[in-house]
């Protein structure tokens, strides 16, 4: 799939990559990572958009698995409010531990949506994890009462990768900047242009840039890659 240039604003929120042009995935057999991929709170891990992109993660950065499932307040078709976020880390733990356990010795990537990226940087908190970076898609900066929720974010050691639409109300990047600014650890920032909460682009927005919501889509799964893959051989 044809890939356009990243656009002026990605690269200037982008300014603590290093160049990753040119990188091949890892050979190696033992460099397949395994993912843990966490939903959101409004939809399950059945949904098309997670199905959609456990699909394209998977494939780019060659897993041995991505591993997804559905938080206790949703398992089972349940439509329940979402707890706070701190009441999902241990059920999350468990399962990242089950994970590890069935692939020892394969690298450890967290990944989640929203909701489901805080809660997995909640866990990549935890020093019996061992996650070798965690991927935001979405990122939930800002909290219901506007508050700024960066307090995890500040506690975070591994490399950090965000994937963000420009236009979600949720996570303001003039905000985000100044947060990954603050972070200990190494992290990065992928724009996606005109994209919403969930990366959805407006017809207008992508008739005027020429690309299709595929092709804007295929560009943050590179970009993920390629910092993934960064991270792998640094270790």
């Amino acid at each position: 799939m044809a890939s356009s240039p990243p656009s002026k604003r990605m690269r200037k929120n982008s300014s603590k990559e290093d160049d990753t042009s040119g990188l091949s995935s890892p050979s190696p057999e033992k460099m397949a990572p395994v993912l843990v991929f966490a939903h959101g709170a409004g939809a399950p891990s059945s949904s098309d958009w997670m199905v959609r992109w456990k699909d394209m993660l998977g494939k780019a950065l060659n897993a041995v698995e991505v591993v997804t499932f559905d938080y206790p307040y949703i398992s089972g078709g349940k439509r329940r409010t979402p707890p706070k976020a701190e009441k999902l880390v241990e059920f999350h733990s468990d399962i990242v531990k089950k994970a590890l356990a069935k692939h020892p010795g394969h690298p450890l990537i967290l990944v989640g949506k929203s909701m489901g990226s805080r809660v997995s940087c909640m866990v990549a908190c935890g020093e019996e994890i061992g996650a070798s970076s965690v991927v935001c898609l979405g990122y939930p900066l800002k909290g219901m009462n506007g508050t700024i929720r960066d307090e995890t974010l500040l506690q975070l050691k591994i490399p950090t990768m965000f994937v963000q639409g420009s236009k979600d109300g949720l996570c303001p990047l003039e905000k985000l900047e100044a947060v990954r600014k603050k972070m200990k650890s190494l992290n990065e920032l992928h724009v996606m242009e005109g994209g919403d909460h969930s990366f959805k682009i407006g017809k207008k927005h992508l008739s005027s840039e020429g690309t299709t919501q595929e092709e804007a889509e295929d560009r943050a799964v590179q970009a993920i890659a390629s910092f993934v893959f960064k991270v792998l051989r640094s270790r």
